[in-house]
């Protein structure tokens, strides 16, 4: 089944996202559309990624996503041991990241 891509999109893959919202915010979303002569899908995806970019900047977004990429590090190299112990090799020596001092202070 093929999909239609509208215009601006580029061809990149997208993927559908489901919203519920308000009676009250779709109706405004609709007005606004209607005024950006856009779709309402178009000005949600507008907002979407508006948001995103947004965040990528809050610095408590960036913090916890120090932290989760800490989390995540230790359990890979955890892992990355146990597979090194089921198959007779030598683990790994690599030391586990730290959360930085900053972090450690936010939590």
């Amino acid at each position: 089944m093929s999909e239609h891509i509208p215009p601006g999109y580029g061809g990149a893959a997208y993927k559908v996202l489901t919203v519920r919202t308000s009676e009250d915010t779709r109706a405004q979303l609709e007005v606004l559309a209607q005024l950006n002569e856009r779709s309402v899908t178009e000005e949600t995806r507008i907002a979407l990624e508006h948001w995103v970019d947004k965040s990528k900047s809050d610095p408590a977004v960036l913090r916890r996503a120090e932290q989760v990429r800490a989390e995540i590090e230790r359990e890979a190299e955890t892992k990355r041991n146990a597979i090194a112990a089921v198959l007779g090799s030598k683990p790994s020596t690599k030391a586990s990241p730290r959360p930085t001092k900053q972090a450690s202070q936010d939590a």
